[in-house]
């Protein structure tokens, strides 16, 4: 089959549900009004709460929410052939990630921009309050070690890619201080010079391999698994401490449009070479038994494909960052309805590029070699070997996704006539692509989750710990959540991490979709509006429990440290989703009993004294 009408399906179901499902939460579940004054401007503080342009703001919440998801959970789904992955994006995308996406962010302007457990705490109770803190910290460090493990195995022993990469850095603090200190509003200029200076990044890590100017130089970038797995954790910790327009938003908004650029180029590469699937719809590894992924398609393709469809993780961003600097009530829509919209088509265009490769080179590259050798006879290889010399380095037994599309993504390109002989260096674009989704999640991840930390100490143990801007409490938060996923992600694999992570994450889209239910409850004028959420809510509840049981069997079958202190993770998040879960049930029990809409309890300031008031933590 051509890949071409993959595309034209998933595009034209996105612009639709937009247009229509969208336009219709907006105004009759959510109500949306620019009449309500946004915490940007309400709390704006020079820091946290900066109102800030759309265009830029929603470049930010993208590349924020879009991390190695969209582009390795369908890829490792490919694993059931693509068919069932295909069908979860699209349904799961319009149905219930965007869904998720747009009542969370909504949730937190109403809440002034405060996080998702303390709107669970305001808006439920505090039973699930702090059972909501507690998971989120676990989920959002078992996310950040799954999001890591995609660049080590990328990165290591790739001194190209780790160049690049690792440029990408300064320049992002360039353009930062230009476009908010230096030439305050040069957002034109700013993004281009941004883009060339990556692109640049690209070309010159060439100059870094065997007989190239710097090759003297290669030794400094060509790292271990163990250094790539320090040196993550090490910069999430710097950019969850920097000021938000130093690091994270100058490079959240560049990285973005070049992954939206880098998608679209996809895009059009398919139309002009129009690639053949040769992957079949369903492979024998729907029953279970795969060499990536081993459990079987349900409920395992749904926490595999992860934030292609729906992503726990982006209610961490929607009531995190994003809040704080959106301009006016109506761009929520925009940025979180459409953000995930344009996440689930590049999670279209990770699915296409990997099933457009021959069976037996795709499992080469995404399986241990292990794991590969008991299924080579059944699937060999076909085009392994001169993929290899294209790209200049090897490319066997890399697991985690990343490999295995920046090679389809760079077979597609070099296949446009002219491009022939530049497929190593559209692999390491694909590559830096990648990594700037994964790097741009860790370190708005790693602020959020420094958030909670916060919270959850200054609430519970030591006041002042909650003050947003108390040095002390930033630096020994952001160092704690660094230190903790870090050593997850030293000590793991991708076939430990990943299902975990995938579980993990989605336990969190439960916790999110429950909160929501009781937002749409109390404000909407008609009880059937919470279907909205409720009925993505019941299916994923019922899923992601299997497959958290499913791990838990798993882990605790091999019987060492590393997995029964998976197993217990795992455990413990099933176990706080679950009380979350009956709270919400009780409130809902009430809320359906009245018959007109009782608003929030957002319970805000009208104005925010600058220094004194910090509406992420409440009083």
């Amino acid at each position: 089959m051509n890949s071409i009408w993959l595309l034209i399906v998933a595009a034209c179901t996105f612009i639709l549900a937009y247009r229509y499902y969208s336009s219709f939460i907006a105004a009759k579940a959510l109500m949306l009004s620019d009449l309500n004054q946004t915490p940007a401007h309400r709390c704006n503080d020079g820091r946290e709460f900066v109102p800030t342009n759309k265009w830029v703001l929603f470049g930010h919440h993208f590349a924020a929410i879009a991390g190695a998801g969209p582009l390795v959970g369908p890829v490792l789904a490919s694993q059931y052939g693509w068919g069932p992955g295909f069908a979860w994006i699209l349904l799961g995308s319009v149905f219930a990630g965007a869904v998720h996406d747009f009542v969370i962010l909504f949730a937190s302007i109403r809440h002034n921009g405060q996080s998702l457990a303390i709107i669970a705490r305001r808006e439920v109770g505090p039973v699930t309050g702090i059972t909501t803190s507690i998971a989120i910290l676990f989920i959002i460090l078992l996310a950040l070690a799954g999001l890591g493990i995609v660049v080590v195995f990328a990165m290591m022993k790739n001194p190209w890619g780790a160049f690049t990469l690792s440029m990408t850095i300064p320049i992002a603090i360039v353009i930062g201080l230009y476009m908010f200190k230096i030439s305050p509003g040069s957002i034109l200029s700013g993004s281009i010079a941004g883009f060339l200076l990556m692109l640049g990044a690209v070309f010159a890590g060439h100059w870094l391999m065997p007989g190239q100017p710097w090759a003297a130089l290669a030794p400094l970038f060509d790292l271990t698994k163990a250094q790539v797995s320090i040196a993550l954790p090490v910069y999430g910790f710097v950019a969850a401490v920097l000021p938000v327009w130093l690091l994270l938003a100058p490079r959240d908004y560049l990285s973005s449009y070049m992954k939206i650029g880098t998608i679209l180029a996809l895009a059009v590469g398919i139309l002009i070479v129009q690639p053949v699937i040769n992957m079949p719809i369903t492979t024998k590894f729907i029953a279970g038994g795969g060499p990536i992924i081993p459990g079987p398609v349900w409920p395992f393709v749904f926490i595999t494909v992860a934030c292609g469809a729906i992503s726990g993780f982006h209610a961490l961003i929607s009531s995190g960052t994003t809040p704080k600097m959106i301009e006016t009530e109506s761009q929520a829509r925009m940025i979180g309805y459409g953000s995930m919209l344009v996440e689930g088509f590049v999670s279209v265009m990770a699915l296409i590029s990997a099933v457009v490769m021959y069976p037996g080179d795709y499992f080469a590259i995404n399986a241990l070699a292990p794991a590969y050798a008991k299924i080579a006879a059944a699937f060999p290889t076909v085009e392994i070997d001169k993929l290899q010399a294209m790209v200049g380095i090897s490319i066997q037994h890399r697991p985690g996704g990343a490999v295995s599309l920046a090679v389809g993504m760079a077979h597609i390109f070099s296949s446009i006539p002219g491009m022939e002989r530049l497929m190593s260096y559209w692999y390491q674009f694909a590559l830096m692509f990648e990594a700037l989704f994964i790097l741009t999640t860790i370190d708005a991840g790693t602020r959020v989750a420094r958030y909670i930390l916060q919270d959850i100490v200054g609430t519970y143990f030591y006041k002042p710990f909650k003050q947003a801007d108390w040095w002390p409490s930033i630096i020994i938060s952001g160092a704690l959540v660094s230190y903790c996923w870090g050593y997850l992600l030293y000590s793991g694999d991708v076939s430990s991490i990943w299902p975990m992570f995938g579980v993990a994450n989605q336990l969190l889209a439960v916790v999110a979709l429950a909160i929501g239910t009781t937002i749409i409850l109390k404000l909407a004028f008609k009880k059937v509006y919470s279907l909205i959420t409720l009925v993505p809510l019941a299916f994923l509840s019922v899923t992601v429990i299997a497959a958290g049981v499913f791990n838990i069997q798993k882990f605790l079958s091999k019987n060492t440290f590393n997995d029964n202190l998976d197993a217990g993770l795992s455990a413990i998040l099933i176990i706080l989703v679950v009380i979350t879960l009956l709270d919400s049930i009780r409130v809902w029990i009430n809320l359906f009993r009245t018959t007109k809409p009782l608003g929030l309890n957002t319970d805000v300031p009208a104005v925010c004294q600058f220094g004194e008031t910090h509406p992420n933590i409440p009083d």
